[in-house]
């Protein structure tokens, strides 16, 4: 594809690192942060400090303050936004000429689900409802095993690109057809959208119980599979519920590719929050789930699995879903039961 400007709103880990990469395909990159700071470190000395410190990045990114200078002219928008700003964030870019006529084509790298009067929402669904009711099942949304710092740096990465609109899917596979990257695309939206979210609530899960295998002698890698593998099954159970099209979805990359790095990897924000969890004995300085959400600002980090596994226990209990990886982190976060005894209660009736 030839070259593109490409507007990324949200300058975080993922949406740098993914910036990066688009920059060894020709592409100029302007991400948007919220952070005076971010601008500084990367327009000066072509670095993200603050979110990915330690990985050089092309002059071909550049960072504004200004959320509409970042949408506007732009051949294509890609939205990383956290999911708790992410509709309030949309609603800045709609007037913008280019947005407000559909000519630019969207995507969304983020994971998660939306607050709603009427229970959690998916982020697509969030999004297009934000937008022009030109974007209504044409947004493209974006996942797969990535961790930043390996996109940024260059390593093979496979992603997908789901749209209802096939057109918009096979735009972007082509976008992010550079050096690094193996991209697919799939219709299946809602399982994708599924995976990415739920994912890290088992991730938080299996880095509470690797650092109690540290002192344990009943958890080991027999355990770890054990884990994945009825993590895995929940995250499939919860996509079927939710209107899931495609079963291959979850034996994919964006099922079990991406649940088994988010697990793994030491790159992984919600394994160090699990991890954290026994260690630093985090959650101390939080009355419950919704105390942690609501001053997450605190850990120092985002782990999205925190944030997740409320709207998963939502929609478990609204469809009658037993989901026991899932509930069990909910015990543990909303202060109910010690992550220990949970743990052995959770392997003895799985």
């Amino acid at each position: 594809m030839e070259s593109k400007n490409v507007g990324i709103i949200g300058a975080g880990a993922w949406g740098t690192g993914l910036g990066q990469a688009l920059t060894r395909g020709g592409h100029k990159v302007q991400l948007w942060a919220l952070e005076p700071e971010v601008k500084e470190s990367v327009n000066n000395e072509h670095e993200n400090k603050k979110f990915l410190p330690g990985y050089p990045l092309s002059e071909n990114i550049t960072v504004t303050n200004d959320i509409i200078e970042a949408a506007a002219g732009k051949d294509f928008l890609i939205i990383a936004s956290p999911s708790l700003f992410l509709e309030s964030t949309i609603k800045k870019i709609v007037n913008v000429p280019n947005i407000a006529d559909g000519t630019t084509v969207i995507g969304v790298l983020t994971k998660g689900f939306v607050p709603s009067a009427n229970g959690p929402r998916l982020i697509l669904e969030t999004v297009e409802d934000a937008l022009p009711e030109c974007y209504k099942g044409k947004t493209v949304y974006i996942a797969g095993p990535s961790h930043a710092e390996e996109v940024a740096m260059g390593k093979i990465t496979g992603l997908i690109a789901a749209s209802e609109y096939g057109k918009n899917s096979i735009l972007f596979r082509e976008l992010l057809h550079v050096r690094g990257l193996m991209v697919y695309s799939s219709l299946d939206v809602i399982g994708v959208q599924i995976c990415a979210a739920a994912k890290n609530v088992i991730a938080v899960m299996y880095g509470a119980m690797d650092s109690l295998a540290e002192t344990s002698n009943i958890f080991g890698d027999n355990t770890e599979s054990l884990l994945m593998a009825a993590g895995l099954n929940e995250i499939q159970k919860l996509g079927v519920a939710m209107g899931s099209t495609h079963p291959e979805t979850f034996t994919s990359i964006s099922g079990v590719g991406d649940l088994d790095v988010t697990c793994k990897s030491k790159f992984g924000r919600n394994r160090r929050f699990g991890q954290d969890i026994i260690k630093k004995n985090i959650l101390d300085g939080f009355e419950n789930i919704d105390d942690l959400i609501n001053n997450i600002g605190k850990i120092g980090y985002l782990p999205e699995g925190a944030v997740a596994c409320k709207y998963v226990h939502e929609i478990a209990q609204k469809k009658n879903l037993k989901l026991p990886i899932s509930d069990s982190l909910y015990s543990i976060l909303n202060k109910e039961i010690t992550p220990k005894d949970l743990l052995r209660e959770l392997f003895n009736n799985m």
